[in-house]
């Protein structure tokens, strides 16, 4: 399993950024996946899930509103779209997929 995520970075407040996880080695989509976060000094946090076939997502209730969470099965993608971002979300971002895998995270910090 290898999952690499992208499109971290520092963002002002309010401001958007759309994260991607590009996974390989194994079949995409069959599998749900998530997107968790940690921030230092706080434990890691579910962010976003979403089902196999994208029928289904849940969100983690400070972050609801705010982020999407998708996925493109004919290119092994899953995307996290997160508009509004406040400083508190300031964290390394980690893409989740089967049997605990995850990958390196991407970096998003948000401030003025």
């Amino acid at each position: 399993v290898q999952l690499v995520e992208s499109g971290g970075g520092l963002v002002q407040p309010g401001g958007s950024l759309r994260l991607s996880c590009s996974a390989s080695r194994f079949a995409f989509w069959v599998y749900d996946m998530s997107w968790y976060r940690q921030a230092p000094g706080k434990v890691r946090e579910l962010v976003a899930f979403i089902s196999s076939n994208g029928m289904s997502t849940d969100y983690a209730d400070s972050v609801k509103g705010r982020f999407t969470i998708s996925r493109d099965n004919a290119n092994n993608t899953v995307y996290l779209q997160m508009n509004s971002l406040k400083p508190e979300d300031t964290a390394v971002y980690y893409c989740n997929g089967p049997w605990g895998a995850k990958g390196q995270g991407t970096q998003v910090t948000v401030s003025s």
